[in-house]
């Protein structure tokens, strides 16, 4: 990310230095034939454990690619002398000139609109709005079908031989990996510093309201998913669009939504969902051992290698490998998280009561140093609670579509937990931390976290280091060690989203350029090898793409969700039918029955 190279010490030294001793002796084993041969070595080694962990050759070549790409990453190729006068890397070239092509585009969906002489995004309010439409739309969903939601996830309501890949407890979890990520603790504290402590209610709203986006969406990825001859699901809002739009005679229109959303996904899993992930927690990695000291310093790559050969490891068994590994972390993360917090809130008791306080009344009243006041601390909330939990994305039903299921409706309503885990309880936690450990100096915007000053409004260098920064100091003022708690929560979050995100745009490669092997293990190369690069590139621009991407999504997403909300209401209707059945003592098989029943008196009338 932007910043992340300024301050290394090869980044511009001064003209004439020398390069010393320990460099030269350094480049010349590297360059070296004998280290030539240790790559093929380790290469060779790599291929004889990746033999014990996998057994497709697809797989074995894989990790053999990420560990010979770590390893030429050591040449001196990519690590070359420093110049006397420093000179724009190849990366900042290229992000460069990246950002004169996609500006346009970076700036048409990141458009803005004036409102009582507060800037805000569009796209911010299209994603609240898909919120709230939803929500009044099913009738308060969100509140309705939570017990519903809680018993389904169970199990309750579906057997192991349900068409699908994994359960609705997987697939719920395979999803709060792809939003739980640094979001929840770097993107909240932003949204305070910003708009100050009366974010935290919008947020806690915003995330209430996005779980009938998801519920809406999630059904219908069940709906018009597809199977390929091995039995493998491919879903998510490029198929709803195309089949949905085509059966209402639609179809050229659903093709160019769907297209479009698929390459909006693909642009996103390699920014939003790998680079900017594994860019961050580096960062803070290099931060808590030592900064310019630490041994990462000027060896990111290495770092980015180890989670690269991570993520291949859990990816290499598609979307049953990466639910066997997220339907055990996301419980340990969450819990993690949460615990560490309430730590936090416990240690800090007295300040409870009037955090909660601060909330409540800055929420409709901010301080005066809030520019933009109550609108400023709505659209912070806002936006951090949509950029956190996606909902009107459309990245979630592309998990969810995985769930063993016969009726759609069922893991729609599961999905509906998914803002309540990833926003009501994570980002709400965080944003609780933060308010109960700032110590304001009266009713003006200065503030004390820890010890260390801040203003209300003001944000330097790099916002989601920053971010991190502050939530960090909160989290120390139960020991300075708890920073390291912190970032193993950081590590975890960006773990699980990289997992879940080569997922999704797996899936939607997979989309645009066939459903087979070749395809997929393309795709999966790709993205563990920009893993390794994106640990110490600097592609700010290229990352404002993959934002804007993301977001992107949204729009023909929503747009198909509205479009096909009677096929949503049906579906919810037949399966709170058969769940009434199943709740007043009758077994699944008798319910189906019943059910098809029906449908044939319907039928004959």
């Amino acid at each position: 990310m932007k910043g992340l190279a300024e301050g290394r010490p090869d980044m511009g030294p001064a003209a004439g230095a020398r390069m010393p001793l320990a460099a030269k002796v350094s480049n010349r084993v590297l360059a070296s034939p004998d280290f030539f041969i240790l790559r093929l070595a380790v290469g060779a080694v790599a291929w004889q454990l990746a033999g014990r962990m996998v057994r497709t050759v697809s797989g074995k070549l894989l990790l053999g690619m990420v560990v010979w790409f770590g390893l030429l990453a050591m040449s001196p190729a990519l690590h070359a002398a420093p110049e006397a006068v420093a000179e724009p890397t190849l990366d900042q070239q290229i992000d460069a000139w990246f950002g004169k092509i996609t500006g346009p585009f970076v700036d048409a969906i990141f458009c803005e609109v004036p409102i009582g002489g507060y800037h805000a995004k569009v796209v911010v309010f299209w994603l609240a709005a898909a919120g709230l439409i939803l929500t009044v739309a099913f009738r308060f969903i969100n509140i309705r079908a939570f017990g519903l939601a809680l018993r389904t996830v169970r199990g309750k309501y579906s057997v192991p031989s349900d068409p699908g890949e994994v359960t609705h407890f997987q697939a719920l979890s395979a999803a709060v990996s792809g939003t739980v990520g640094l979001g929840n603790i770097a993107g909240v504290a932003i949204g305070i510093q910003n708009g100050g402590p009366g974010v935290a209610f919008w947020l806690f709203l915003s995330g209430f309201l996005g779980m009938s986006t998801k519920f809406a969406e999630c059904t219908l990825g069940v709906k018009y998913r597809d199977f390929d001859a091995e039995g493998r699901v491919h879903g998510g809002a490029m198929y709803y669009l195309r089949k949905g739009f085509a059966e209402r005679g639609m179809r050229p229109v659903g093709l160019a939504l769907a297209g479009f959303f698929a390459v909006m996904c693909v642009f996103a899993s390699f920014g939003g969902g790998n680079v900017f992930q594994v860019n961050q927690v580096t960062a803070q990695l290099v931060s808590i051992t030592g900064g310019e000291n630490s041994f990462f310093h000027d060896k990111q790559w290495v770092f980015g290698t180890i989670m690269a050969l991570m993520t291949a490891l859990v990816i290499i068994g598609g979307i049953r490998g990466i639910a066997k590994v997220t339907d055990k972390l996301v419980p340990l993360m969450c819990v993690t998280y949460v615990v560490s917090c309430l730590i936090v809130l416990a240690v800090n008791a007295q300040d409870i009561i009037p955090a909660l306080g601060r909330i409540m009344t800055e929420a409709f009243q901010p301080r005066a140093a809030v520019i933009g006041g109550l609108l400023s601390a709505f659209i912070w909330g806002m936006r951090r609670a949509t950029f956190s939990n996606e909902a009107g994305i459309g990245s979630a039903p592309i998990a969810h579509a995985a769930a063993k299921t016969r009726r759609p409706a069922s893991e729609g309503v599961v999905a509906l937990l998914e803002p309540f885990l990833d926003t009501v309880v994570i980002c709400t936690m965080t944003a609780l931390v933060l308010c109960v450990t700032m110590r304001f100096d009266g009713a003006g915007g200065n503030f004390t976290i820890h010890g260390q000053s801040f203003v209300l409004g003001q944000v330097f260098g790099d916002g989601t280091q920053f971010g991190i920064q502050m939530t960090s100091l909160s989290f120390e003022t139960v020991n300075s060690a708890f920073k390291y708690v912190l970032f193993a929560c950081v590590f975890l979050f960006a773990f699980s989203t990289l997992i879940t995100w080569s997922y999704y745009g797996m899936q939607a490669w997979q989309y645009l350029f066939g459903k087979n092997d070749l395809v997929a293990w393309s795709y999966k190369v790709i993205f563990c090898l920009i893993i390794i690069v994106g640990a110490s590139a600097s592609m700010g621009k290229a990352t404002d793409f993959s934002d804007a991407s993301l977001f992107a999504m949204s729009i023909p997403n929503l747009i198909g969700v509205y479009f096909l909300l009677p096929v949503v209401r049906r579906e919810l209707n037949r399966f709170v039918a058969f769940s009434k059945r199943v709740d007043a003592g009758a077994t699944i098989a008798e319910a189906d029955a019943a059910e098809r029943a029906t449908r044939n008196v319907g039928l004959l009338k």
